[in-house]
């Protein structure tokens, strides 16, 4: 796959997920509590998207490009968006953002194309669901319970394209005007939450916990990446020691990489997990706000 040391402990960590979600979902299997296999389908979706993120679809450059942005300029290749190209190269050449806050602006880039990523499975699942629905002759139970279900991703897709439609004025007003120095938030996956929370049936004394508790959710964030660039690090010194043949140099690095990736892994995990129950909780919210 020709990965990173950074991607392949995201990878890590999105399987982990994934087995952790899978082996809960056979249990609720054995007790007959998925009848309907939603649960299996949205399985099904979470490992596509895994796979199309780090290339393991089967399709040719599917997965996003490494952030070596100011290196080479090659990373608007991975952006496949004509919009989000010419955002990204606009801003890139303003002059209006330091280096560190062109890698800030490029995280958010890659985390929307990973959104249109999810919309895209979402759309083609529910219009496969759509076709076969429409070919069953006679209607029973089964079949309501099956159309309960694609109003339920009717709902979701509509999260999500808000979610996206959102996510672009952001990087739109962003690329042109530059960071708010105001800004409540800086993680990307934090201001989508922030957003949608905001728009979700929450009392203000639930908003004001919830947004404390994205402020820790941030940080968390900030530590994961400061991990990531640190095994990035360790893994360019681990191979040009490699290359000297010092073995109790290489020793150390190997030693030193190892405590790197696995705590990037241990923290990659839990930041993905606690996004999926930050989430499921703004969900249920914005149903809530449709019934």
């Amino acid at each position: 796959l020709h990965l990173s040391a950074v991607k392949l402990a995201e990878l890590h960590s999105d399987l982990k997920i994934q087995e952790k979600d899978e082996l809960s979902w056979k249990k609720l299997k054995a007790e007959g509590l998925d009848e309907d296999g939603e649960k299996e389908a949205k399985l099904r979706r979470n490992l596509n998207v895994i796979m199309t993120k780090y290339g393991m679809n089967g399709k040719k450059d599917s997965h996003l490009v490494d952030t070596n942005y100011i290196k080479d300029g090659t990373e608007s290749d991975a952006l496949d968006d004509p919009r989000l190209e010419k955002l990204w190269s606009k801003a890139k050449t303003s002059g209006k953002f330091s280096d560190e806050e062109l890698e800030k602006l490029w995280r958010e880039f890659k985390h929307h194309k990973e959104k249109i990523h999810e919309y895209n499975i979402l759309l083609e699942t529910v219009s496969r669901t759509e076709d076969i629905h429409k070919n069953v002759i006679n209607p029973s139970e089964e079949n309501l319970v099956k159309e309960e279900i694609l109003h339920s991703k009717h709902r979701e897709l509509k999260d999500k394209l808000r979610s996206i439609n959102q996510g672009f004025e952001r990087l739109r007003k962003v690329s042109h005007q530059g960071y708010d120095t105001n800004s409540e938030f800086e993680e990307p996956r934090v201001i989508d939450l922030w957003d949608m929370a905001k728009s979700a049936n929450f009392t203000e004394k639930e908003l004001e916990s919830f947004r404390e508790e994205l402020k820790h959710f941030e940080a968390k964030i900030e530590k994961h990446h400061h991990y990531q660039k640190q095994l990035e690090i360790s893994h360019q010194k681990l191979k040009h020691v490699e290359e000297t043949g010092d073995k109790d140099h290489l020793n150390r690095n190997k030693e030193k990489y190892a405590m790197l990736e696995e705590k990037t892994k241990e923290l990659g995990y839990k930041v993905k997990k606690h996004l999926q129950d930050l989430s499921s909780r703004i969900s249920q919210g914005l149903q809530h706000n449709e019934l």
